[in-house]
C-alpha cells in the first residue's frame, strides 16, 4: 500500500468515526442484537443548572426497544407489545439489571449491585466504589443515564441549554416541538411509535422528547443514596402535554419499583476506545507515512 492510500484509509476512519454512531454487539446467534450509541463531548458545559458533564460519554441513539429487552429477559408486565416499540412497564430495577447483563454478558464488571434481586449501592469495600456517585460502578462501561447526562444529551447545543432537544426551529410549531415529529399528547393515536421513529434530535438523538417517559440513574434528592430513594424520569410521553418535553419539567420522580406503560429507558456507555484512537490519530493524517 502506497503513502497515498494510507493517507486516505487514515482520513476515511476518523470521518467515520467522528459523524456517525456507533451500534455495540451483544449476544450471539439468534440472541445477538446491536445497540447505536452517539457521542456526547465534555468540553463544553452550561455554567450552571442540570447538564453540566466533564467527561465525554454516549448516548443510546434510541429508546431501547421490546426486542432488545426480550434477549435479556422476558417482560410479563408489558403493555404495548410491538418488537420494534420501546420496552415499557419496565421498572428501574429491571432496567439497570438489563444494564448489567450489557455489561457482564461483554467481560465487563455490572453498572448496579443487586445480592439476587436485592440493590443497594456500592460501598468503600467495593472495587469500583466511587463517593461521588455510589449507585454506578466506576469501572462498567455501560449505564443507565445520570440526570445531568440525559439533560445535556437532549438539550446542550454547545452554547446553552435549549427548552427543547429539537434540531431546528424548523421543527416547531407556534414555540411547541411539531407532534408530528415527536410522539406525545396522543399525537399519533395515544400510544407509543417505533424507538426508530421520529425526528433527529439536536445530539442525534430520537425521541428523548416524548414517546415514552424515560428512567434516569440518579436519585431524586441529590445525595441520597438510599437503595428505596425516588428515581426521576424525564423526557415525557405520549401520554402526556407538551409540559413534559421540556428542559424545566422536572416533576416525575417515582419509586424504583414503579411501573408504567408510558415509561422506559435508554442506555448510556462510557467512549468507545477504538473511536478514542481513531480520533487521536486524527492527528497524523496530515502526516506522510511510509513503510
Amino acid at each position: 500500500m502506497g503513502t497515498k492510500s494510507i493517507f486516505v484509509v487514515m482520513f476515511l476512519c476518523v470521518l467515520v468515526v467522528a459523524n456517525i454512531a456507533l451500534a455495540d454487539i451483544f449476544g450471539s446467534g439468534e440472541n445477538q442484537f446491536t445497540i447505536d450509541f452517539v457521542p456526547i463531548s465534555g468540553s463544553t458545559n452550561p455554567t450552571s443548572g442540570y447538564g453540566i458533564v466533564n467527561s465525554d460519554y454516549r448516548m443510546g441513539t434510541y429508546e431501547v426497544s421490546n426486542a432488545q429487552f426480550a434477549k435479556f429477559a422476558s417482560n410479563s408486565n408489558i403493555y404495548w407489545t410491538g418488537a420494534d416499540v420501546p420496552s415499557n412497564s419496565v421498572s428501574w430495577f429491571e432496567a439497570a439489571q438489563f444494564v448489567n447483563y450489557l455489561n457482564t454478558s461483554t467481560g465487563n464488571p455490572a453498572a448496579y449491585k443487586f445480592s439476587s434481586s436485592t440493590f443497594s449501592v456500592w460501598d468503600v469495600t467495593d472495587t469500583g466504589y466511587d463517593a461521588s456517585n455510589p449507585y454506578r460502578n466506576s469501572n462498567a462501561i455501560y449505564f443507565l443515564p445520570t440526570e445531568d447526562e440525559w439533560v445535556k444529551a437532549a438539550y446542550w447545543n454547545g452554547t446553552n441549554i435549549q427548552t427543547w432537544s429539537n434540531a431546528s426551529t424548523g421543527d416547531l410549531i407556534e414555540g411547541l416541538p411539531n407532534p408530528t415529529k415527536w410522539n406525545y399528547s396522543s399525537s399519533v393515536g395515544n400510544e407509543p411509535w417505533n424507538a426508530t421513529s421520529g425526528v433527529k434530535e439536536l445530539n442525534n438523538t430520537y425521541n428523548m422528547m416524548g414517546n415514552v417517559m424515560e428512567w434516569t440513574e440518579s436519585p431524586w434528592n441529590s445525595g441520597n443514596y438510599l437503595s428505596d430513594s425516588g428515581r426521576g424520569l424525564r423526557g415525557g410521553s405520549y401520554y402526556y402535554d407538551n409540559y413534559g418535553l421540556a428542559l424545566s419539567y422536572r416533576d416525575d420522580v417515582v419509586t424504583p419499583d414503579f411501573e408504567h406503560r408510558a415509561v422506559g429507558f435508554r442506555v448510556a456507555s462510557i467512549p468507545e476506545p477504538t473511536t478514542l484512537l481513531l480520533l487521536g490519530l486524527g492527528g497524523l493524517v496530515l502526516r506522510r507515512v511510509k513503510l
